[in-house]
């Protein structure tokens, strides 16, 4: 029984980078250039990827607040989590795209 053959480069980041490259620019020769239209498109699915966790949080607080009469207890702390989840939702869906 022989050892299946491993790519002695397959750990290597450079080798992996030049390929993830080599992709793009084949998927960008039979694509071409995205259109402003999408690229608009794009801008507005990450403004709503940062908003509405932001948005969540804050109706999730003021109930919080308005059910146990606390002021802006749960309200600020509940913002800054949408915010703080929004952004990193916005960074994951970026570095995929």
């Amino acid at each position: 029984m022989t050892a299946p053959q491993v790519d002695p480069d397959e750990g290597d980041e450079l080798v992996r980078g030049a390929r993830l490259r080599n992709q793009r620019h084949q998927h960008w020769l039979r694509e071409g250039e995205s259109s402003v239209a999408r690229r608009l498109a794009q801008i507005g699915v990450l403004g709503w990827i940062v908003v509405v966790p932001m948005l969540v949080g804050i109706f999730a607080g003021r109930w919080l607040d308005g059910a146990f009469n606390t002021g802006i207890f749960y309200t600020a702390p509940l913002l800054m989590l949408g915010l703080g989840l929004g952004c990193w939702s916005a960074w994951r869906w970026v570095n995929t795209a």
